[in-house]
């Protein structure tokens, strides 16, 4: 971590947050598609999924960071009953890597121990080496599922990973 921005506060999500949110979600579209090297993913206005993130049916809570009144990340808490899943958090790239992306996490992790709930998880894409780093440091270090799948369309995969003392694409 460079240095850690003092400004930082970490507050609920306001209604006037949505169209800085919607620009964070364009974000993280972005990111996904620079490591899968596919500019189709999430489709021509890949901000309308945060739209729809907060139309999902369970119980979601979001808290943004707010640097000097400018929305600069977001995070999500979903709730199901004793289960909760942090999904998504994205911090804008500028503001990365200087502790804002681990106040929004801490904050969801506060939150879901005050609800009282036995599992909070998350599921970063596994191509995102620094997401899986960033969330092991925080303490998920327990793997709950893996989800593997056939590609029929010949798509060129990175790297390989080892698991249960087998090879996998990435």
């Amino acid at each position: 971590m460079k240095h850690k921005l003092q400004n930082t506060v970490i507050r609920d999500y306001r209604e006037s947050d949505r169209e800085s949110c919607r620009g964070l979600w364009r974000e993280l579209v972005e990111r996904h598609r620079e490591l899968y090297s596919d500019p189709t993913i999430g489709g021509d206005c890949p901000e309308d999924y945060f739209d729809r993130h907060l139309a999902k049916d369970h119980s979601i809570k979001v808290w943004v960071a707010d640097i000097d009144s400018v929305v600069v990340g977001f995070a999500s808490l979903m709730v199901n009953r004793d289960e909760a899943k942090l999904d998504p958090i994205v911090v804008s790239k500028p503001f990365r890597e200087k502790g804002v992306g681990k106040q929004l996490v801490e904050r969801v992790i506060n939150e879901a121990k005050q609800m009282s709930v036995k599992y909070l998880n998350v599921e970063p894409v596994v191509r995102n080496v620094e997401a899986i780093r960033f969330y092991h440091d925080l303490g998920f270090i327990n793997i709950g599922q893996v989800q593997l799948f056939l590609d029929f369309s010949n798509k060129k995969w990175n790297q390989n990973l080892y698991l249960a003392e087998r090879r996998f694409n990435l």
